[in-house]
């Protein structure tokens, strides 16, 4: 491990090299800058990682369950498990998804399961990424580096190799494919996230193609080559559900793919992530995922949720106003860190005004105890401090197969007080070691 702190900063110089950077929204204004990277990995045991990969794989096949029901026969609304307006007042439940199965039934492929480890070693999920969960590549392109500068220390270390999410990636859309190539869809090279995009590509072998390399004919999709045009099986897409097809979901979006949801409702492609999933991630969802895996798998939840209250519960309500000052209140649509309200951090006058927003618009809003979750060391000029880490897990569900990828994205936050690690709020990231004995 030494030998990868010595070698930090040209570690860092090549993923810049590289481009590997991150879009951060602040003050109203968008800026692009490097995802720094920091060499002492997280460690995760093999006996740790056996029940964090059960448990991840059991969440995620209880929330396909669910997107499979919500958009078909809505059993568990009829059923009372979960209340019926709540699902369709969700902000990402499309109507325009209803009676579609996706080619061999399977909504979310690649999941991004956020997570952190309690300081009574306990993990807790805090969030079900679904829609187009990012973050893959950027461990998978450190270790790479980082084997370059050090091979013996994984080596000597027992570390498992990542090296396979590539064709993890393309086995999963290869199980999926309706006839025809892979395609990465991305928005082009100004987004940021553009050099993961490409790096996926490459290693998925799959083409890398934009809104104006693809084409839809007789409800099939096409990608325009020199070779000739080819016919398209499956589509990973990186662009969000609303700007995918604009004779669809909105209009005005010029970096979709007119007519795709033609194709997509004949089965003719599979797209990667399902449209619609966003009302399965949705954070105040996320309060009845333990009781989805009780009545769709028959078991009890291997991992935990963090304490949640929803306000449209009586109950919940009033204890939430009760401890409005030691709960933290997230907006069920913000993603990225955004929306999200420490009420410790509030004053008495904001305090009220939350109150007042919570009781305007329960459904906006869930609330949640704040776990003391671990810090973990980083460099700071040299200087080793501690800060919290979260882990983004990627598990990876084709036909008949779950998969977890036995790696991970450890982002930190780089200010000493606090909780918010996102990449989107200027964090930083390091490689995640789980070991094979």
């Amino acid at each position: 491990m030494n030998d990868l702190i010595r070698h930090e900063r040209q570690i860092n110089q090549q993923l810049a090299r590289y481009g590997v950077k991150f879009g951060i929204y602040k003050n109203g204004e968008f800026h692009e800058r490097l995802f720094p990277f920091d060499p002492i990995p997280r460690v995760i045991t093999a006996e740790e990682w056996t029940v964090l990969q059960q448990g991840l794989s059991q969440r995620v096949r209880a929330l396909n369950c669910f997107l499979r029901d919500i958009y078909g026969g809505k059993k568990i609304l009829a059923d009372g498990i979960v209340p019926e307006d709540f699902v369709y007042r969700s902000p990402g439940y499309l109507p325009q998804c209803e009676g579609i199965l996706p080619a061999k039934g399977v909504y979310s492929h690649i999941s991004g399961i956020d997570l952190v480890k309690g300081k009574d070693g306990t993990w807790y999920v805090l969030e079900d990424n679904l829609r187009i969960p990012s973050g893959a590549s950027y461990p998978l392109i450190a270790r790479e580096l980082c084997r370059r500068c050090s091979p013996e220390t994984f080596h000597q270390n027992h570390v498992v190799d990542n090296r396979q999410y590539g064709q993890l990636l393309r086995r999963t859309m290869d199980s999926v494919n309706t006839g025809g190539i892979n395609v990465v869809f991305t928005p082009g090279r100004y987004n940021a996230a553009y050099f993961e995009h490409s790096y996926l590509a490459e290693k998925a072998g799959a083409v890398l193609a934009e809104s104006s390399d693809l084409y839809v004919r007789d409800s099939q999709v096409f990608y325009r080559s020199i070779q000739g045009d080819r016919r398209v099986g499956a589509i990973y897409r990186r662009v969000s559900d609303e700007y995918m097809d604009p004779l669809c979901f909105e209009p005005s979006s010029l970096i979709g793919i007119p007519n795709l949801m033609t194709a997509y409702r004949a089965g003719n492609v599979a797209v990667l992530n399902a449209f619609g999933n966003g009302v399965a991630d949705d954070k105040g969802i996320y309060y009845f995922v333990p009781k989805m895996i009780r009545y769709y798998l028959g078991e009890e939840p291997i991992l935990h949720n963090a304490p949640t209250y929803l306000p449209i519960d009586d109950t919940d309500k009033q204890y939430i106003l009760d401890h409005l000052d030691t709960l933290v209140v997230k907006d069920v649509a913000e993603a990225g860190g955004y929306g999200v309200v420490f009420g410790s951090k509030l004053s008495r006058e904001e305090l009220a005004s939350l109150r007042d927003t919570i009781l305007a618009q329960p459904r906006r809003f869930i609330a949640q105890e704040v776990i003391d979750f671990q810090d973990l060391p980083i460099l700071e000029e040299g200087v080793r401090v501690e800060r919290k880490a979260d882990l983004r897990a990627f598990v990876l569900s084709g036909a008949g197969e779950t998969v977890v990828w036995p790696s991970g994205l450890t982002r930190f936050s780089r200010n000493s007080d606090s909780f918010i690690v996102n990449s989107s709020q200027g964090g930083g990231f390091k490689d995640t070691w789980i070991l094979s004995r």
